[in-house]
Formats: structure tokens, C-alpha cells, sequence
């Protein structure tokens, strides 16, 4: 399979890594001319993560990438995918597979990842999301996870599942969009709630986290037309034990470093995806009580303008147990 991926930072170089290495498949690695990440590849053939398989080809040339790959895998920042989408449709890509391997909510409009695509005129069966648990260190160290392939096309996710699965990888096959890419994206705001905790000492509290994060998400995928138990599977759920507890998560991370009022320099996606959420529930009006909680930590909270982070995060989190008792479900 001839196989281009777009972005070389730590996802985009470690699945590089993956197909060329682990799947023998013929690879292009693109990133943009000058972009840290893409040079230090350049530079020395490695990064933090993995070590670029000879057989890589690494280059600045988007039309190069796009034309010689059938399957085109994005792995860069959410945010960024709509401008990025822009340059890719400049050339002719209506007989390419896209892939996203990111995950996220567009935060100016509250659509999930593979709509920013669709309305960037890729069509529907040509689109599939690359989501689930796994962390590159672990993977790099030949410590096996299980992930899953959606689409809106039946047989694409089918045959991409089946063509990208090894004895590393285990794939599932989704079964609803639209609560795999909500999934995925609010795993990382649940993240960033798990190292607030962990960075106040109340590690305990990640438990309730757990079950009341799956259980505000479940609602959140219903209300945009997916199925609640979507929350439980392995793009939301299932992701927990890489991003609410690895010393490898950002997300987890950023939370951790905000109680101490230090700003982590490397991207967490939670922060953005949180803001959009709690937009997409002040529409649907919907009460997403942790969601909301992050989000003011995050950005109301000024925790990071020299006051005591702990506990101005801590006071945002324990106003969740000033809630009216209820019944649980």
C-alpha cells in the first residue's frame, strides 16, 4: 500500500514509523518546510519518539505527498485541519482515502473532525477516523493495544482495519461515527480533570471522575445523533487508563502543571476541545458539570497569572459536590 502521512510530530512520525517498519507499507512522510518537528526529522532521521525507517521517504512537498499515496493519513493539530483541508483540495484528491488520526472538535464551529472534511468537499466514502488507547513509547517498546477504525462507509473501514491491524495493533471496527470522534476528543478534557486531581493529591477522586465523565459524555454523543454507549467503548472509555493516568498523557499533564501554575509547552488538545464542548452543550442545552469545570479552570480560573493554582482549581473541582443530590443514572 502506497501510504502518505501528513505531520511529524509525535503521532504522525510514530505511525510513519508504523506502517513503514511493522506493515512494510510504502511511506511519505510530509511536514512543512521549517517546522521543528518535520526538520529534526530532516536533521537526524529520529525524534523523542521513533527512528524513521530508512525506506521513508520525509518531505516538504505536499504535491508530491498527495499524488504518490492512495491513503492519505492527517496527523497534525485539530485546530489547524480546516486551513490545512484548504491547501490539500488545491490539488486533485477525489480518488484519495483520507484518514484522520487526531482527535479533537473544531472549536469555531463545534464539528467533529471528518465534517471539517466533508465540508471541504471530500466525499463521505472516502473518509475514516484513526482513534483509541495507545501511548508511542509504549508502542515503540513492542507493548501491544487495542484501537479502532471508523467510517462512514462500511467496507472502508472493513478493509483499512484489516490491512492496518498486526500482532501491535488490534482493531475494532466502529460502529458510530459520531460517537468515536466525540469520544475521542472528550477523553482528553477528562484528562485534563484527572491531573488537576492528581496535581491537588486527591488521585482518589478519578474514580467518580471515570463514571461520571463516561456517563456526561454518553450524553453529549446522544444529543448530536450518536449512541450513548458509544461513551463506553474504546475511543472514550477505553482511552482512560493512557490519558487519565499515564505519565505519558498531555492532557493529564497540562492539568497537573496548571495546579502548580506552570503552563505545559507542548500541545493538549483538551483545552480547546473543552471550550467546544461546552458551547455544543449550551446549544443543545445540556448540563455537563465536568466539562464546565475544566473549561473555567482552563480559562477563567487565572490560575496561571501568579495565584494559587491549587486551589483556585481545586475550588473549581470541589463545586462539583455542591451539586443537588440525585439519583445516579
Amino acid at each position: 500500500m502506497n501510504v502518505s502521512v501528513l505531520g511529524c510530530g509525535r503521532w504522525g512520525s510514530f505511525i510513519a514509523w508504523y506502517q513503514a517498519t511493522v506493515l512494510k507499507n510504502r511511506v511519505i512522510s510530509w511536514g512543512p518546510e521549517g517546522d521543528y518537528s518535520y526538520e529534526i526529522l530532516k536533521t537526524t532521521g529520529k525524534n523523542d519518539y521513533v527512528r524513521l525507517d530508512k525506506s521513508i521517504t520525509l518531505t516538504c512537498d505536499l504535491q508530491r505527498a498527495l499524488q504518490e499515496s492512495d491513503v492519505i493519513i492527517i496527523s497534525i493539530s485539530s485546530q489547524g485541519l480546516r486551513g490545512f483541508m484548504q491547501k490539500i483540495t488545491a490539488y486533485d484528491v477525489k480518488d484519495k482515502i483520507f484518514i484522520l488520526c487526531m482527535k479533537g472538535i473544531e472549536e469555531a464551529t463545534g464539528k467533529r473532525l471528518s465534517e471539517v472534511l466533508l465540508e471541504s468537499g471530500i466525499e463521505k466514502n472516502k473518509i475514516a477516523v484513526w482513534v483509541g488507547p495507545g501511548h508511542i513509547q509504549a508502542f515503540t517498546q513492542g507493548i501491544p493495544n487495542c484501537m479502532i477504525i471508523d467510517s462512514y462507509d462500511e467496507n472502508l473501514k472493513k478493509t483499512l482495519a484489516e490491512s492496518f491491524k498486526s500482532n501491535l495493533i488490534r482493531f475494532y471496527y466502529g460502529n458510530d461515527i459520531i460517537g468515536t470522534e466525540i469520544g475521542a476528543a472528550a477523553k482528553n478534557v477528562l484528562g485534563i480533570a484527572a491531573g488537576v486531581l492528581d496535581g491537588s493529591g486527591y488521585p482518589s477522586l478519578k474514580g467518580p471522575l471515570m463514571a461520571r465523565g463516561a456517563y456526561e459524555v454518553g450524553k453529549l454523543i446522544k444529543a448530536l445523533g450518536g449512541e450513548f454507549n458509544s461513551a463506553y467503548g474504546l475511543a472514550h472509555l477505553g482511552d482512560y487508563e493512557t490519558t487519565l493516568f499515564s505519565e505519558y498523557s498531555h492532557n493529564r499533564r497540562y492539568g497537573e502543571l496548571m495546579v502548580h501554575g506552570t503552563k505545559f509547552d507542548k500541545l493538549a488538545e483538551g483545552v480547546m476541545t473543552a471550550k467546544a464542548m461546552k458551547e455544543l452543550a449550551d446549544k443543545k442545552g445540556l448540563e455537563l458539570p465536568i466539562t464546565e469545570a475544566v473549561y473555567e479552570a482552563c480559562f477563567l480560573s487565572h490560575a496561571f497569572d501568579g495565584g494559587d493554582g491549587a486551589r483556585i482549581c481545586m475550588e473549581i473541582i470541589l463545586k462539583l459536590f455542591d451539586r443537588v443530590t440525585k439519583s445516579e443514572f
